[in-house]
Order: C-alpha cells, then structure tokens, then sequence
C-alpha cells in the first residue's frame, strides 16, 4: 500500500521499496504557478502550491527542468546543470521547495538532462572558440563533413524536431568547418558519453542534487546517451516513424546500461532510497526492462501503454506484456496517459470526458506506480487552436510544411498540453498569477478550474482526490505485480486485484460506447468502491465507456 512519508522534515524515511506502487505528478514549471506575476510559472509558485497536491493525495512530484537555459527547448537545453534559470528563481527557491515538499509528505524528483546541453554550455561555446583540434569536442560528437569541401553532414540521422541531425560549425577565422550531433534541436549538441569527462561531470552533477536533498531522477532520453560506433547511417529517411519501433544507430545502445550502473551505485550511497527514471523509447516491453534490471534504473515510462487505444483487446495485450516483461527483472510496471510531450489524452481519446475518466480509473487500479500530468485531474483537454504567432516548441518551427500534424507529441503541437493550468474561475489568467500567462488558456477553462471543480462531487478533481484516497487505503491497488483476468462481455475489462489482507478489489471497465448487461460473478460484483461515471446500484449493467472498482473480503 502507498503510503504517506511519516515524520515532519524525514522524506527518506525508510518505506520499502516506495516507488514501487507511488503516485508520481508530474510539474510543467512553466504552467503551473506564477509567483512574481510575470506571466510565467516558477518555484515560488510550485512551492506555494504543494499543499494542494499533497491534498490531491499523490506520493512524490517530478520537475520538468529548471535549471539555467537560453530555453530553445523550454529548458531541455541545459547551459549550467547546477544552476537555477532566473526565471523559475534562485538555488535557495529549490531548496526552499524540497524542504516544504518533504515537509508535507512529498518526495521530489527533478529531470536530468544527460544526453544534450544547450550551445551556451561553456563546454560547447569553449569548443567553437577553440576550434578544431580543441579537447572540448571530444565531449560533443563533432565530424568532418563528407563531400569535395565536407558539404554534406557526416551521415544520414534525422533530427527527432525535423531536418537533419547535423549542422555545419564555422571556424574562428570564417571558414566552414566540421559539423556537430544533435538528435533535437540546433541549440541541443549531443553529449559524447565515450569521453570520461562527461561521465565525471555527470556523475558529480548526480551528487549536487542528491546533497540537495531531492529523492531521484527522470532521466530525458535515458535511452539516446551512446551511439553506435563509427555511427553508421540509417540507410532512409523518416527516421522518425520508426522511434520506438524498431533499432536505432543512435538511440537503445546497449552501452547505456554501463553508465546507468555507475549511477546506481552513486544513488544507493544515500539514504532513503533515492530513486532513476528512464525516459526511454525502445522497441518492446523487453529492451525496456533492460534499464531495470538488478544495479541499474528502478523505474521507466511505459510508452507502450500511453500510445495504446481505448479497445479491450489492445489494452489486456499491452498490460500483459508490460507486467510480463518487468516480472523478471524485478522492477514495477509504470502507467501513464498524458505528459508534457504528448496530446492529452482526454483529447487523445476522442474528447469524451467520461472515457478519459474510465481511462484514468483503469490505469490507477493496475499494479505498479501510476505518473499523472498537471491539470489532467481537471478534465483539461488540449489546446489545439493557438495561433502560429505564441508557439515555442521547437519542432513547430522546423517541421517542414506537408508533414503529418496528428502524430501524437513530436508535431509541433506540444505547446498544446503546455498551456497554464487554471486555479480560479475570475483573472487574467485564471489564477495561475498576477500578471496573464506565457499561452493564452482557452476562456470555458473557467469552469474547469480547481476553484470551480473543489467542491463539486461529481468534478473530475474530486474524482481523482477520491480514486487517489481510496487506492492508498486498499492493499489490493496499485502493490503487485499480477492481474486475475475474468472472462467478460466484448469490450469489457474485468480482472481481480489481491491484497495481502485477504481484500480483493474486481475492475471492470467498458472500452464501449453502449451500455453492457453483466452476468455470472461480475453482476453481482460486492461494494462499489468507486466509479468514473454513475453506475447502477444493482451492479448489473456496466454503463459505456465506465470504470468501476468493487471490493469483497475473501
């Protein structure tokens, strides 16, 4: 069972194995809470916000990055990895929002950037100016061109933003010169994990904030860090198409798993189980397990299940593989619908409230740690309607004109799940601070906004407040690493969960958009625990597109 920290200022008191069943929230810094008015969120605003996600009942908060940034990719472009960027505040601010966090029961999990910094890395800007044959590019992955006159990039690697993955250097005297990596954006350089400085100043940036006192990592494009040697070509283009399909040159090296080792060891010589995140997109199930095995990573995002649709069939298939695969490294299974890359997943969904929140109560009732996105606890949907003139994401910017715009996330269309979050139904912003918001929030986000939804019992937040409440209290939620499928109707969900207590908790949920008449042992099912819609007393209809949790004593 999840439990809350026990003790005032003691977030690493020793619960076993936390992680393993916890509640994660993710926090967009940007979009969160503005606490200076500028139109733009930050720590203050985080800090002064916790008390309601402590309230909202979840274990730990992860912090999208903060650090010093020229913020070409919203702060993914890291200029000084133990720095805070001014406009989220000062090193004392973070520290100030660790000690609060911990305070109120939260654990704190910052993002790491290890693959790429920003071009304003003093590496970066040291190795241009030194040109070439300066030891700082050996840290990047900087190459000749091919070509009479090296006009064309060394190989043939896309960009994950669009365009190649390559850009030309000039020279301190003016003349063309070598070209440098960047799976992402221009302003992004690939870090050369080949070369021990980089793996030094890691492993020291690792101890920084561990001394801070945050509890682990989320490691952005854990799987990206080696490349293969020589670094062959692809052989094609939309490369792209393929992430987390099949085998990359640059991306699930088996080299990775060594340098996660070496972290591994770094977190275990801390108290309180400090914990790593990969964010990782492999082929399968299985290459992911592999950053879980003993020594290495404790958890990773299950990517196969966010991009799973509501269909019964495809969803038993993917929670099978996904606990499958985990069982044999020991590792928990990791559920998510919606982060700060990708469409959210009410809109992904077919924009049906009711089966967004049928998703959410399915997902927080399968074993292992559930990670959840700002704001979709308030039903919100994505923006889809900004116009070209108020977008930042980088990718926007470098897709080419004919390109498929519905892909989920990589399309440019990541501003849309960024938007601030709203706080009250009145202001300029919504509450969100003093001083407007960095995007524009569409104006029926009053209605949405946690003021308006806070004492409102049949609100999204009051069901996620209320689903968060209830698993924390049932040992057969979230702890384990197995389901008990039951035979059910076309289209329905309907597995057992066990706890150690002798409680059983029956799931049931309608991926269909009709009403289902149960029979047997799921029409009677015992107490209703909790539904994502209104469900019939008698317990024998399961209403379209519904979630239910049941519970006996056996």
């Amino acid at each position: 069972m999840t439990q809350h920290l026990a003790g005032p200022t003691t977030p690493a008191a020793e619960t076993p194995g936390w992680w393993r069943d916890a509640v994660i929230y993710q926090v967009y810094p940007r979009s969160f809470a503005d606490g200076d008015g500028d139109g733009m969120g930050d720590l203050p605003g985080i800090r002064a916000r916790l008390p309601y996600l402590a309230d909202l009942g979840v274990d730990a908060v992860w912090l999208s990055p903060f650090y010093a940034s020229p913020q070409a990719d919203a702060g993914y472009d890291v200029a000084d990895y133990r720095a805070i960027d001014p406009m989220f505040g000062t090193l004392k601010d973070a520290d100030d929002l660790i000690r609060e966090a911990h305070d109120l029961g939260l654990r704190v999990i910052t993002d790491l950037v290890p693959n790429h910094s920003s071009d304003r890395h003093e590496w970066f800007r040291r190795a241009l100016r030194e040109g070439p044959g300066s030891p700082l590019r050996e840290r990047y992955h900087f190459r000749p061109g091919k070509g009479d006159k090296g006009e064309e990039p060394p190989n043939d690697w896309e960009s994950i933003f669009g365009g190649p993955a390559w850009t030309r250097t000039t020279n301190p005297d003016g003349s063309p010169g070598e070209w440098y990596l960047h799976l992402f954006a221009p302003e992004q350089p690939d870090f050369n994990w080949d070369n021990e400085a980089v793996r030094d100043e890691f492993r020291s940036v690792l101890r920084f904030w561990l001394d801070m006192g945050v509890d682990g990592f989320r490691i952005d494009v854990a799987h990206g860090l080696v490349k293969a040697a020589g670094l062959p070509d692809m052989g094609h283009s939309g490369q792209l198409k393929l992430l987390g399909t099949q085998e990359m040159p640059f991306f699930d090296q088996d080299g990775v798993h060594e340098i996660y080792r070496s972290w591994r060891t770094i977190l275990d010589e801390y108290p309180g189980q400090r914990i790593a995140v990969a964010e990782a997109w492999t082929p399968s199930a299985e290459r992911t397990a592999r950053y879980l095995r003993p020594g290495e990573l404790h958890q990773a995002f299950n990517f196969h299940y966010l991009s799973t649709p509501w269909e019964a069939g495809a969803l038993r298939e993917v929670i099978d593989s996904s606990l499958d695969s985990m069982r044999p490294v020991g590792a928990p299974t990791t559920w998510v619908l919606s982060n700060h890359d990708v469409v959210r997943h009410l809109t992904r969904l077919g924009g049906d409230l009711g089966r967004a929140r049928a998703a959410t109560l399915l997902m927080l009732a399968l074993p292992g740690s559930a990670y959840l996105y700002q704001g979709e606890e308030l039903g919100l949907p994505e923006v889809t309607d900004l116009p070209d003139e108020v977008r930042q994401d980088p990718a926007f910017f470098r897709r080419s004109p004919d390109e498929d715009t519905d892909a989920g996330g990589q399309d440019g269309l990541r501003d849309g799940c960024r938007v601030p979050i709203p706080w009250t139904s009145e202001g300029t912003s919504y509450g969100f601070g003093t001083g407007g918001s960095w995007l524009p929030q569409p104006g029926e986000w009053a209605k949405l906004a946690v003021a308006a939804q806070i004492g409102d019992p049949g609100s999204t937040l009051v069901l996620y407040r209320t689903a968060l409440s209830v698993r924390r209290e049932q040992p057969a939620l979230g702890a384990g690493d197995a389901v008990q499928w039951l035979d059910a109707p076309e289209g329905v969900l309907a597995f057992r969960r066990h706890g150690a207590d002798g409680s059983t908790v029956l799931v049931l949920a309608n991926t269909t958009g009709a009403d289902i008449t149960l029979t047997g042992e799921l029409a009677s099912p015992g107490t209703l625990l909790l539904a994502s819609g209104p469900v019939p007393a008698a317990g024998d209809v399961l209403p379209a597109d519904t979630t239910a949790w049941w519970t006996t004593h056996g």
